[in-house]
This record gives structure tokens, sequence and C-alpha cells, in this order.
């Protein structure tokens, strides 16, 4: 370069950078504004008097709860009232606060002011005069009318209450620690139950005794006029509701299964922490799905043919089992880092691996010994599950445990490309993982032990202990080695812990299985195709089909997504043919020939346009087939234990 020039660059360019160190000591630059908790830490104290709520559940047309709260004031100590926000089952911070409106806090007739914490939006600060020894609280609770707006509670034939939704709490206290003396009222002729102690009913008025918030909202309820109830054993109950009496049919040898259920549960872990316990279960098309856990009930819905149409719907018979394991793992045997003093203050997920993964081991188990599922239809599950991780990307870059965390920020929105991005995996893969320490057990004992015996040692401990036993990664990997020395810290950090592992097929395989592709589906990928209305294809062209036809998952770089197809794309027509579910699997099968591309117009986003696949591998569904002669280590495992006492 010129030396003129370099010289004329060099001070234009110092020029520029005076000019912007100038500009830029002009520009503005403030610094944060502190955040300062003002709400108290739960200390394990109680309340000078029991709080008194009061619900209303009669408007069911417009599915509004009115709720009024007698809570008393602490002398000398501000006055902070929570909505419940970190619900326990829901591992997330899930509460319901957009939907509780009308907020009136009053004493003596007078009302007073509040503020929301602008930090802890849950919080509510009161201006409480002094000598107040109590204030009267009454807000609505505006329960979904849509679908869209979230799940829907209150129909014109069930409801489910849920009473962290109608309640609110003072700060500063465990929730074990705080006294609520609750009473519902129901829309006339309506049955409600829920696992809480003293009801007296007057007319459609349920008044309960005395007991502590944590138990409360462990003790939802469920409502309606068509109700029935069958006694399983052991102080357990089944009870149902259905949008119609019709559905409520149930054969001596379904309501016998369930009572399997609960002996089969009782042999495997060998202890209760309950002193009664409440299946709570709607059979529902109206009413928004549940499932979920809690020391002494459970909260389940299910199709309204759960019995009349008993023989085409085993696949939903594992909703029950899991939420009954639940009493054991999970409400009484909790990962340190998820039990909490109250519901505002977060947990931490990491274990959800022992608290969702091992559940949905058992769950499969218990399903099959107690002859609420078959071992076909189990073995089937569990093919699903292993041919889906077997070819699932985001196990690449993502290992279980992290996705413990996907409940907090993902909250089980949908995701574009979820095979890549992973979601709540600590279920289904996690159970595969479990399914491998079974057999692994199985396999250095030489048969004599199995998961099992951990289940008993570790959950089966202090009967009649209805409290909550927390624990850590150290106390499973100490636990497991007193049931079967091996190396399991390494065994569950590197399976659990660490992403890109191999595929989890190790359990099946010592189990006497192996995964196997069909181009027939699996019967549980049968039956969840025919009860969804659904076409899955994505072990062959990547792609799941809703009844539309439209597109709604797919396969990372599978056939479908490098020929950029994405979810919400609909199939108008295949190989020149309006869509149908055979025309797309003849063209399929065609394709193997490798060289008749299979052609499909599609619609996306208004826009019409010709795609062409290149694949030629032919359907694929996963199934398991027995290696072996004679009864595997997987036949041992889901035979029935009952007959053996």
């Amino acid at each position: 370069m010129n030396p003129y020039i370099f010289s004329r660059t060099l001070a234009a360019f110092a020029l520029s950078a005076s000019l912007i160190s100038a500009a830029s000591a002009q520009n503005s630059a403030p610094q944060p504004v502190p955040i300062v908790s003002t709400i108290p830490d739960p200390q394990d104290r109680p309340l000078p008097a029991p709080m008194i709520l009061q619900v209303d559940a009669t408007d069911i047309d417009r599915a509004i709860f009115r709720v009024q709260q007698t809570i008393n004031v602490e002398t000398g100590k501000p006055l902070i009232l929570l909505y419940p926000q970190w619900l326990p089952g829901k591992h997330g911070p899930r509460g319901a606060l957009s939907e509780m409106t009308g907020l009136m806090i009053r004493s003596g007739g007078k009302t007073l002011r509040w503020t929301r914490d602008p930090v802890q939006v849950y919080a509510f600060h009161v201006d409480v005069p002094q000598g107040t020894t109590s204030v009267d609280v009454e807000f609505q609770f505006t329960s979904p009318i849509r679908e869209s707006e979230g799940r829907i509670v209150v129909t014109p034939n069930m409801m489910n209450v849920q009473w962290e939704q109608v309640a609110l709490y003072p700060a500063g206290h465990f929730t074990r620690a705080i006294q609520v003396q609750p009473s519902i009222t129901l829309p006339e002729g309506w049955t409600g139950v829920a696992a809480l102690d003293g009801a007296k009913i007057t007319g459609n008025r349920i008044d309960y005794g005395i007991t502590s918030f944590e138990t409360l909202v462990d003790s939802p309820m469920f409502a309606g006029p068509h109700y029935k109830k069958w006694d399983l054993g052991h102080n357990v109950t089944l009870n149902v509701w259905a949008d119609d009496a019709k559905y409520l049919a149930a054969k001596p040898e379904q309501i016998a299964a369930h009572r399997a259920l609960v002996d089969e549960s009782l042999l495997l872990f060998g202890s209760k922490h309950f002193d009664r316990y409440e299946f709570l279960l709607g059979l529902t098309e109206e009413l928004g799905g549940i499932g979920l856990e809690h020391h002494r009930s459970s909260e389940n819905t299910r199709e309204t043919d759960y019995f009349t149409e008993w023989d085409d719907n085993m696949s939903e018979r594992g909703l029950l089992p899991h939420e009954f394991v639940h009493s054991w793992n999970g409400k009484f045997r909790r990962p340190a880092t998820m039990w909490t003093p109250d519901y505002a203050t977060p947990m931490r997920d990491n274990l959800l691996w022992v608290y969702e993964g091992q559940t949905s081991f058992w769950d499969l188990v218990l399903g099959a010994r107690a002859g609420l599922q078959s071992k076909e239809m189990v073995l089937a599950e569990w093919a699903k599950y292993a041919g889906f991780y077997a070819e699932q990307p985001g196990r690449i870059w993502r290992s279980v445990e992290d996705t413990t965390h996907d409940p907090i920020f993902g909250a089980r929105k949908p995701k574009p490309f979820a095979s890549q991005a992973r979601g709540e995996d600590y279920y289904n893969e996690s159970s595969l993982i479990w399914l491998d320490a079974d057999m692994t057990i199985r396999t250095l004992s030489k048969g004599t032990k199995s998961l099992d015996d951990f289940a008993k040692a570790f959950f089966g401990v202090r009967d009649a202990d209805w409290g909550v036993l927390t624990y850590d990664f150290e106390a499973i990997v100490r636990t497991l080695n007193a049931v079967q020395p091996y190396d399991w810290a390494k065994f569950l950090d590197t399976k659990l812990r660490q992403p890109g592992q191999p595929a989890p097929l190790a359990g099946i395989e010592k189990g006497g299985y192996k995964l196997v592709w069909k181009e027939e589906p699996n019967i549980f990928d049968k039956e969840l195709m025919k009860e969804g209305n659904n076409f899955n294809l994505t072990h062959s062209l990547g792609i799941s089909l809703n009844k539309d036809a439209s597109v709604t998952s797919v396969l990372w770089e599978s056939p479908a997504f490098k020929a950029n197809i994405v979810n919400g794309t609909k199939i108008i027509a295949v190989n020149g043919y309006a869509y149908s579910k055979d025309g797309l699997t003849t063209a399929i099968k065609a394709a193997k020939d490798g060289k008749t591309p299979i052609r499909l117009i599609v619609e996306r986003n208004k826009r019409f346009e010709q795609i062409d696949i290149a694949y030629s591998g032919g359907l694929r569904y996963p199934h398991l087939e027995v290696t072996g002669q004679g009864k595997t280590a997987m036949d041992h495992l889901l035979s029935p234990r009952r007959n053996k006492q």
C-alpha cells in the first residue's frame, strides 16, 4: 500500500474511534434496580387458628367456582397471601393464577388494599390495620370453558376440584403447618369424593374436618351425578363418574383386575403409606384429560367406553397402575430437591428418572401381573419405546436427566421437531433403563433377586408412614448395591446423565427378546392409531398424520424432513390420487423397488406443491421377538406374584 494512503487511513480510523468513544460517553447507561424479596421464607410454625375455606361449585353453566376464606392475621407480622404456583406432581410452576378473578379482602366489613408483588406475582401484600385479627377473602376461579383456554374442569356431568386453584395461604409457613377447615357446595344430586377426613353431608354441601393445607391440596375431588364405586380391598376404593350412567356398567372380571392391581402392588412394596386410597376415575369425552398422583388418591380420566368396550382399549389401562405406584414412588419417597415446604419454592427435577421413570417401569409390570394388560400388550409398548429411542436423534446431544427440566421450561408445549429437541423422555426411556437394571440384577444373582427387591427395600420401608421420606442419588446407589453389588453409580450416570449413549435395548436383550421391524404395527401401536384416528409412519417416511392428513410430527433427518415436510403440512394427493391411508400405504410398499418415488401433492400455508420423497424402506413398525427357548427373564418379570403366595 502507498505510505501516504496508509497514513491517511490510520488517521481516519483514529478520528472515527475518537468520535465513537465521545458518542459512547454521552450514552445513557443505567444500573439495575436491585431485586429484594419481601416474601418471608417458609418456617415450620403453625397459624394461630385454622383457615376457613368455603367453595361454591354450583355454577356449572359458567364453570365458575366462588371462593370465600377467613384467614387469621399474626400480630406484628405483615400479611402476604400466596396463590399456589409450584405444584407437586406437575413438576413445574403450573399454578392457575390467570383464572383467578375478583379478589377482594375485607376486615370488619371494610375493604382492604392489596398489591401484587412485582417479582413474585403469585404473592399479594395486604394492608392490614393495626389490631386486625382476621381477614375475609373472596374471589372467583373462572375455569376454562374452551380447550384453547386450558384444561376443562367443569362440564354439565362432571367436575374436578383441585383445591390449590380455589385457595390462598399466608406466606411464612410450611404448608403442613397451616390448618384449614374446607367445605364445598355441589350441584343438587351430585356425589363428590375426596380423600379428606371427617366429611359431613348436609343437602348438597360437604363439610370436612380440619386438616393441613398440604393434605388439602393433595386431596382433590371428582364430582358428578353419574357415580358408582367398588371396594378393591385393603381400604382402596375405585370411584367412577361418567358422562352417562350407561358407561358405569362394569363386569365383575373387570373389577377383579383392578382388585388384582391393588394386591400385586402391596405384594411388590410390602407396605402401605396410606390409611385409605381413593381412585378418582372420570369416564368422559368432555372433561379435560388428567393423570395425577396424590398420597391417598389419584385423578384419572379415560374414554367413556373404558368398561363397555373393554377388549378394545387395553392400551388405556396403564394409567391407574402408574398413579397408584406414585403413592410409594413420588409421594412417600421423594427426591430431596423435589420436596418443598410451600408452593412458592422452586423444585429441582433432576431425579424424575426415578420418580416418573421407575414408576413407568412398574406401571407396565403391575398392569401385566394384575391382568389389566396382557403380556403381549406390555411387550408391544416397550417395543414402541425401544424403536423410538433407537432412532431418536436428540439423544445424541441431550441426556435423559436433562429432559427432567422440560416440565419447567417446556410445559408440554408442542415442538416443531420434538425428536431432535426431546421432551419428557425421563418417563419412557427411563422405563427401558430400569428394565435393564432389573435384568442386570437377575443375571448377576442367577435369578434369585430382581428390581422387586429394590422396590421393597427402597419404597416399602416404614409401613403406615404417611409423611415424606426424601432421598438423593447416593441413596439409590446404596440400596441397589445392597440388593446386588455392582457399579450402579457408573451404570446410572452413564445411561441417564450422559448423552450419546447406545439405544436402550440392553434390558430387552438380557430379558430374552430383541427389537425387530415388521410391516404390520404391533398391537400397542395399532390400538393407539385406532383410538387417535391417526397414521404413524415415524419409522418409514418419518411423519405422523392426523385424521385430516395433516402432519403432526416429523422425525429429524427422516425422508420427509429432507423433503422439507414440516408440522401442519397437509397431504392432498398421493401418486396422482386423492389422499387416503390405504393409498399412501400402497405407495410406500410400491417404492420398495427403489425406482418409484412417493409423489405427494401437499398444502402448506395456503400454497400447493408437488414433493417427491426418495424412500424405499417400506413400512416399519417395532416389535419384540423372543430369542431363546422356554420362559424368558422378561416372562418371569411380568408373571403374577399373588398366585405364588
